[in-house]
């Protein structure tokens, strides 16, 4: 029975990359608005129900893979040792995801990666979708400082401090990939960029919140 079931998860995935792999080629080739689902469908050999089965809408086949690594910060933050701070949560989960060349902070070798970051730039309906991704990526992580402090106010504050300090450093490892930087190099810097950059973030929360 795991056999079967891991075999199932694997075909599934199979099928959700082919289904994104093929809608990102066809958009980037024509743009997003000029592609319809049922072309993206049979480009990937499936179903127009079964795209709509995997991603919900258009718009979630082209960023949906990016959306499921929205609770990462709060996944970080509420999973931290006793006496480590949030920022030094977050930053230890990026040290650790730069590591693995983690293709969700920006540091993929895939071309289509690529892509993605430049039909989000030219396609107002797929930036606007990335704007409710940020937010609720922000949301995520507040709730998890709320719980922890009673004080929403500061936990949205710290939230979106957080997220963009993180958010900063992705794009930055984007544009170098753009530039056709080398990814170790480009990993290689990030690492040092992070340390930087939840460094400024720390020095202004100052070990907020506390976790005994």
């Amino acid at each position: 029975m795991t056999d079967e079931l891991g075999l199932r998860a694997r075909k599934k995935r199979q099928t959700a990359s082919r289904i994104w792999q093929a809608a990102v080629d066809l958009c980037s080739e024509r743009g997003f608005d000029h592609v319809s689902v049922a072309e993206i469908a049979e480009a990937a050999e499936v179903s127009k129900m079964t795209v709509f089965n995997y991603f919900g809408t258009k718009e979630g086949v082209i960023v949906g893979p990016m959306e499921e690594h929205a609770a990462d910060p709060a996944d970080a933050v509420r999973e931290r040792q006793p006496g480590e701070s949030a920022v030094a949560a977050m930053r230890r989960q990026f040290l650790e995801q730069i590591t693995g060349r983690d293709p969700s902070i920006g540091l993929s070798g895939d071309p289509r990666a690529l892509k993605v970051r430049q039909l989000v730039s030219e396609t107002p309906t797929l930036a606007h979708r990335m704007v409710i991704f940020h937010m609720r990526s922000v949301q995520l992580l507040a709730d998890v400082l709320a719980e922890e402090t009673g004080d929403m106010l500061l936990a949205r504050v710290a939230a979106s401090q957080l997220i963009g300090a993180r958010n900063a450093l992705i794009v930055e490892n984007q544009e170098r990939m753009i530039d056709g930087d080398p990814l170790d190099a480009i990993a290689e810097d990030c690492a040092q960029a992070a340390e930087r950059a939840f460094g400024q973030v720390e020095k202004g929360l100052q070990g907020y919140p506390g976790k005994n």
